[in-house]
């Protein structure tokens, strides 16, 4: 069971789409939900009209701490572009 305190941060991935391949790091109390939003298109605006797969995941005590790791993880690019490489589907597979 998870603590309602408990938050998340994420990375999403998205392989398909105008532009090309994009991350999208977020911060949430349950994940499941809030990727199904993301797909549903009532996620963030910039999420919207795209596929997207959860990449990675950080589990944090307090909503601040999550919120503050968020905010390190948008920043680095980095980061992001290796879990597009490590995380990207094979064409044709869905």
């Amino acid at each position: 069971m998870i603590d309602r305190d408990e938050t998340f941060v994420y990375v999403l991935g998205s392989f398909d789409g105008p532009g090309g391949p994009r991350t999208y790091v977020g911060w949430t109390t349950n994940l499941g939900e809030r990727l199904a939003a993301h797909n549903a298109g009532k996620g963030a605006k910039s999420t919207r009209g795209r596929a997207w797969v959860l990449l990675y995941a950080e589990r944090h005590q307090t909503r601040s701490q999550a919120m503050s790791r968020e905010w390190h993880l948008k920043r680095d690019r980095t980061f992001r572009k290796g879990l597009l490489k490590s995380g990207e589907c094979p064409r044709g597979t869905g």
